[in-house]
């Protein structure tokens, strides 16, 4: 039984996330090493110190290759970043034959990705998103078809040259070898989002530390793909401002807001049900501000401190809203809409914020959800929640292939023509 193994790595703001794969055919992949370790040298997603940045990937990497008891050679790795874009654009050809071949379809896509980019961009993913055969459209398997003229629409995301090329020289200065890049909205896509949601339309925000990648899909295909440069961490430096803490306590709240109101909320209930009838009706009649109002840091292990409930929530709910609108106003000038039928789903570390997922569907007016990651299996506790759907998704994206930016090869492994194969047929819905 063929046997290989798969290594993604999550370049985030907050944390460099590796996991290492076992992959059988047949089979599901099973994770056998995972590491999370503190992000450095990562800014908004980007690179911003080669030498930070080469040894948290380091870090990471030796944890989860000594967890599965194996060293790699080859990586996959995220990419992200404000200036990430995307396009779509048409391939069109004449038919070599009197059926459609793989080199027929290859040539439209190659047709498609012809087109005028500034010098500094370069494609990281040309995504087929339908075929046309001599006008028929929705066609998403073209080969053996019949027809004389054969048109692919694609989607083509980009991304500055500088991006990817400090990524690749902070992996390569650990011997490892750059196997594949990946964009963060697209691998979580593939990580969380179910086919009949993709078919009726959906949005997915990809709320990490530093950035929110917005990832839109239509009739079963990606349409739309960018990225704004906000995330958790503005959340952590309004409550470091509003509450007057430190970063690190900050961070600390965000994370545990949910248990500060619970733990409160159980705290009330049982002092009420120890007073009195007369005491607790003197309390509730009392014009001073109840109790109840106020959270106790000291349970987070941050002394003498009590903020207002109601000054936290606001200051969550203010950014996070400034999120959504920015959200809003990115994809409405690309002349799409973020509001689809099947409604927006949350994902990311950031996305596990109190009643986020109720703040977004009063914002957007539609149904909205955290997504999970699933697909993978072994050892998944660690990577389970919403801020692994990145990594979990390089993994398969690698099992169904892309296309190359150098036109020569189908990423993810495997002969040209057997993975272009696979590749269209995974279209398939």
């Amino acid at each position: 039984m063929a046997h290989k193994t798969i290594t993604s790595i999550d370049v985030g703001s907050s944390k460099i996330t590796t996991i290492i794969s076992s992959i059988e055919d047949g089979q599901s992949p099973s994770v056998i090493g995972v590491c999370s370790y503190p992000s450095k040298g990562i800014k908004k997603g980007v690179v911003v110190n080669i030498d930070d940045a080469t040894n948290a990937i380091s870090e990471s990497v030796m944890a989860a290759e000594r967890m599965a008891g194996i060293t790699v050679s080859d990586v996959c790795v995220s990419i992200n970043g404000e200036l990430v874009t995307s396009l779509n654009n048409k391939g069109v050809i004449a038919v070599s034959g009197s059926e459609i071949t793989i080199d027929d379809t290859f040539r439209a896509i190659e047709n498609a990705r012809t087109l005028s980019l500034p010098d500094n961009l370069n494609p990281i993913h040309i995504i087929p998103r339908e075929f046309v055969v001599d006008n028929q459209g929705g066609i998403k398997y073209p080969i053996g078809m019949s027809g004389s003229r054969l048109e692919v629409e694609t989607h083509i995301i980009t991304a500055p040259n500088s991006y990817w090329q400090n990524i690749k020289k902070c992996v390569e200065q650990l011997g490892l070898n750059v196997a594949d890049v990946v964009f963060t909205g697209w691998a979580s896509s593939l990580a969380v989002l179910t086919d009949t949601e993709k078919e009726l339309g959906v949005t997915l925000l990809d709320i990490g530390a530093g950035t929110t990648s917005i990832t839109i899909f239509e009739e079963g295909a990606i349409i739309y793909s960018s990225v704004i440069p906000l995330g958790g961490v503005n959340i952590t430096s309004d409550i470091a401002i509003g509450l007057q803490v430190s970063l690190e306590d900050a961070e600390k709240i965000k994370v545990n807001v949910g248990d500060l109101f619970e733990n409160k909320k159980k705290a009330e209930r049982t002092d009420s049900d120890s007073t009195p009838a007369l005491l607790r009706k003197i309390e509730e009649e009392s014009p001073k501000k109840s109790k109840g109002d106020e959270v106790d840091l000291a349970l987070l292990n941050i002394p003498s401190k009590k903020v207002s409930k109601e000054m936290l929530n606001s200051i969550i709910e203010a950014r996070c809203e400034e999120i959504f609108e920015m959200a809003i106003d990115n994809v409405k000038k690309a002349g799409f809409k973020i509001a689809m039928p099947a409604g927006i789903v949350l994902t990311g570390g950031s996305s596990l914020l109190k009643d986020l997922s109720k703040s977004a569907q009063e914002v957007f007016g539609v149904a909205s959800r955290v997504g999970y990651p699933s697909g993978l299996g072994g050892m998944i506790e660690e990577i389970s929640d919403p801020s692994f759907s990145c990594v979990q998704g390089i993994i398969k994206h690698e099992l169904e292939g892309d296309i190359d930016s150098d036109s020569t090869t189908i990423k993810g492994g495997g002969s040209f023509f057997k993975k272009i194969v696979e590749w269209l047929k995974s279209l398939l819905p």
